[in-house]
């Protein structure tokens, strides 16, 4: 791992934010999948699938990445709670991050429905077709999206406290138009 710097890699700070697009398209996506019975329903299936296993793809490469770079030390002046608070909620983001499509698949799979990515291109099924399993995993999946969004909330609850409340530099470490500014920081 590298040494500690104030800001996030560049690599970094483009997976962040391309993937903070894609989680909450497919969030919204699958919001709109399971309050329609439109034809939109299997444009909206056709699009949650395969963009799932790209955030699946981009979170492994992300959380890779994170564990060769590192990431930014946190402000000297954080209260200890506040900062285990901190590393929970980003071990939480990348669980759900990961487990969310990974649920979705085997669902699909317990279910007997293909994974289509994209034409021919299906993923081979994960688990064995089980229709108690896959009612199982259905609600898992519909929960765990709300956890994913409450989480995700109370992500940008903390960057834009430490932004515009704190101005202690957690912001702008990943920020790339905010300039780092405030308290010095320690290794955690």
């Amino acid at each position: 791992m590298s040494a500690p710097s104030e800001h996030f890699s560049g690599a970094q700070r483009l997976l962040h934010w391309l993937m903070a697009a894609l989680v909450t398209a497919m969030l919204f996506i699958g919001i709109g999948m399971v309050a329609t019975l439109s034809p939109r329903y299997w444009t909206l299936v056709s699009i949650h699938r395969p963009l799932g296993i790209a955030i699946l793809v981009l979170v492994v490469l992300r959380l890779a990445l994170r564990l060769r770079r590192g990431s930014p030390p946190l402000p000297a002046d954080i209260p200890w709670p506040q900062a285990m608070a901190a590393k929970a909620s980003h071990v939480l983001l990348y669980g759900l991050m990961i487990l969310m499509p990974l649920l979705g698949w085997s669902m699909l799979s317990a279910g007997g429905y293909p994974i289509v990515l994209y034409g021919p291109w299906r993923l081979p099924p994960i688990v064995p077709h089980n229709d108690a399993l896959y009612s199982l995993l259905r609600t898992a999946h519909h929960y765990g999206a709300f956890l994913l969004f409450a989480v995700i909330l109370v992500h940008i609850a903390a960057a834009l406290f430490h932004g515009l409340v704190r101005h202690d530099g957690v912001l702008s470490s990943m920020a790339p138009w905010s300039r780092r500014q405030g308290r010095p920081a320690t290794r955690s």
